[in-house]
């Protein structure tokens, strides 16, 4: 339920507790700058959040007297990390001091507290209940990684699924996978042909940010890609297999791999969808892959301007156009298209980046706008892309609104939807 009054700047005392400054209303911030965060757009912290202490940075509100913008003269700044589905709609406000260190790849949502409750500007953008905190069983996951351990025991894929994603850095889509259901992440790829600033999987040694975990360090084959993906699409509810995954590079460097895996799944069965995540770099490729029978393909991106995608990604032997064509040769097929869309409040909902984002739209025939959340330092990538000012922007919620209303048929969400849903009806009893 969204808030009739603004809630209370949060701190932390640098030993794990966070305490509330009821002389501060929290605020957020869009680009550079801290603005006052509507009532309406708080709602309270969704279940599977996380509160980030945020060393080196003083917090930043309204004083309750004066109505004056200040900083927070007692501890640390805070954020949130809100969980899969839900988009943020300001960033956390603060003031860095000069021993201020590198944020890790984690995103930073404003955050304050009223009433006993932690509040957030976001907003729900996607009904699925696929990576909801609650519906996740330990104990399940676990048998499953011994039993798909047992069934394919010379297969690598699966083992890095088991011991490294699911067990060790609890991914949802690996849990999800060894529970048995929806979308099945199929990691390809141990290269990339991006050099993305804020890659979670490869990081040069000398760079301040730290990934957040391995790469995959093997080509597989199509043999063990069709092992264990055709069980799952014959077995699993509103089954999805996914080439693409954050444990490893660009699966379109891997293409005719995946297009030999893909005819063979299709001998096997019908069932389900067969998408890739991707930087979309390969049109050629994507084209082949189409042939081969992908069903969906969700390009991810930090921005609809050239310039601004080129600075992030430090695209090798592609351009920003070749993004474009792999979403319209996937339209020609007829199959579903998405973009992943890194959504940095200040900078996403600028003027300049909502009339790329339109362009974008119906120069592709693009399908689905999938929310993320950007998970990057605020002013570590504001200085590494080259921006050095932000314009007053028209708002996160402002910018979904015209966007849905210009588009009408454009679907948003946060996650790859599966066969049944784009089928039949979107919006689907997510619940089964």
């Amino acid at each position: 339920m969204a808030l009739t009054e603004s809630p209370y700047v949060l701190y932390s005392d640098g030993e794990g507790n966070i305490f509330e400054d009821t002389t501060l209303l929290a605020v957020g911030r869009s680009g550079f700058y801290a603005t006052p965060i509507p009532e309406e757009e708080w709602i309270a912290l969704p279940d599977g959040g996380s509160l980030y202490e945020l060393p080196g940075r003083r917090g930043v509100g309204i004083d309750v007297e004066t109505g004056e913008m200040r900083a927070c003269e007692k501890g640390w700044a805070t954020a949130a990390f809100i969980p899969p589905a839900y988009t943020g709609l300001y960033l956390a406000s603060f003031m860095n001091q000069p021993e201020a260190p590198t944020l890790p790849l984690f995103c930073y949502t404003a955050v304050g507290w009223l009433d006993g409750n932690f509040y957030v500007p976001a907003v729900r953008i996607e009904q699925d209940i696929r990576q909801e905190c609650s519906g996740f069983s330990q104990s399940t996951v676990e048998q499953g990684v011994e039993s798909l351990r047992r069934a394919y025991p010379q297969n690598r894929i699966v083992e890095h699924l088991s011991g490294n994603c699911a067990l060790t850095y609890h991914c949802p889509a690996a849990r999800n996978y060894f529970m048995g259901r929806w979308e099945c992440p199929v990691p390809t790829s141990p290269a990339c042909n991006s050099n993305c600033l804020g890659c979670i999987s490869l990081q040069p040694e000398d760079e301040v940010i730290v990934s957040s975990h391995d790469r995959l360090s093997f080509k597989p084959t199509a043999g063990e890609i069709v092992e264990y993906t055709v069980p799952h699409l014959e077995s699993a509810p509103f089954p999805i297999i996914s080439f693409g995954q954050g444990c490893e590079g660009e699966p379109l460097l891997m293409w005719e791999t995946l297009c030999d895996a893909i005819r063979q799944i299709r001998k096997f069965t019908d069932k389900g969808s067969i998408n890739i995540n991707t930087n979309g770099s390969k049109p050629d490729a994507v084209e082949a892959l189409c042939q081969a029978g992908l069903n969906s393909i969700r390009v991810s991106t930090n921005s609809a301007q050239e310039w601004l995608y080129t600075a992030y990604y430090r695209p090798n032997n592609y351009a920003f156009d070749d993004i474009l064509e792999s979403l319209r040769v996937v339209n020609r097929h007829g199959g579903w298209t998405s973009i992943n869309y890194f959504v940095f409040p200040g900078v996403t909902d600028s003027e300049a980046e909502y009339q790329a984002l339109r362009e974008l739209i119906r120069n592709t025939g693009l399908k689905m706008i999938q929310w993320r959340n950007f998970n990057i330092d605020p002013d570590w990538y504001l200085e590494r892309v080259g921006i050095s000012d932000t314009e007053e922007a028209m708002g996160i919620s402002e910018l979904m609104r015209r966007i849905r209303e210009e588009f009408p048929e454009l679907k948003f969400g946060y996650f790859n939807p599966p066969k049944e849903r784009i089928e039949g009806n979107y919006e689907f009893d997510f619940a089964h």
